[in-house]
């Protein structure tokens, strides 16, 4: 199955947009080869790119915060693991801590390292690493695989509180949706959203071998998605075909 996700609001767009980030970063980390740190070092700038927002840091913790809060009125309720529910207050409390105890927007720390910013000022431009305009990043990346990997380290561990915060937060927003199967009739859905709930993400899951594409569309009053089939032309077309898919809305 492939998963879809759409967010209702620009702030899950954002958490969804540094997650995957993030998650580029743990794959390019481990690997060997100069090419991988490279884009490594690039994702790095991105998540910067990204994070640049000055309420963002504010946003994140106040999500936990609310999070906090609610799990709270939780204690004592004998239906509820509470040595689960713990562990989970406890895990939202350290990600609270330790965002909120970072100085300034994610990767200000990072703005201090003029190599690293000189990096940055060339990587957006076709060709600008090249080893006549970057002599000592071209050395870098000749150095031995674990040097290159110890120093990424060093760097994502300045963006590590915002990562954990984020990844926590989608993952208990995820967990609050429960999967429905659906069928959209001539390759269209749409349903009206019940009032007085806001819901923040769709996820939708759909078997590749149908070879049809979602395309998502939504505010806190509806949700539409049309599904697409690539046609001969290689562009897309409306399904004329009933098509089936698994939808969860999380809030």
């Amino acid at each position: 199955m492939i998963l879809y996700e759409y967010p209702f609001n620009e702030r899950i767009r954002t958490y969804l947009r540094l997650e995957h980030l993030f998650r580029r970063l743990a794959d390019l980390i481990p690997r060997e080869h100069p090419i991988d740190h490279h884009f490594a070092l690039q994702t790095i700038f991105e998540v910067m790119d990204v994070a640049a927002r000055a309420d963002l840091k504010s946003e994140v913790l106040q999500d936990i915060d609310k999070q906090r809060g609610q799990l709270a009125s939780f204690k004592d309720n004998p239906a509820i693991d509470q040595s689960v529910l713990n562990d989970t207050i406890g895990h939202l409390d350290h990600c609270f801590s330790e965002l909120n105890q970072t100085n300034g927007k994610a990767g200000q720390a990072l703005t201090t390292n003029d190599w690293l910013m000189s990096v940055r000022s060339r990587v957006g431009i076709p060709a600008g690493t090249c080893s006549f305009d970057l002599p000592a990043y071209h050395d870098w990346r000749h150095q031995p695989a674990s040097k290159r990997q110890r120093d990424l380290e060093v760097w994502t561990n300045t963006l590590a509180p915002l990562a954990e915060g984020v990844i926590v937060l989608l993952k208990m927003l995820r967990d609050s949706g429960s999967p429905q199967k659906v069928v959209a009739p001539n390759g269209m859905f749409q349903q009206n959203l019940p009032q007085g709930r806001t819901f923040q993400l769709l996820r939708l899951r759909i078997n590749p071998d149908s070879g049809l594409i979602p395309e998502i569309s939504g505010n806190r009053l509806m949700l539409s998605v049309r599904l697409m089939r690539v046609g001969e032309d290689t562009r897309l077309h409306k399904a004329q075909e009933d098509g089936s898919f698994e939808l969860t809305l999380c809030a």
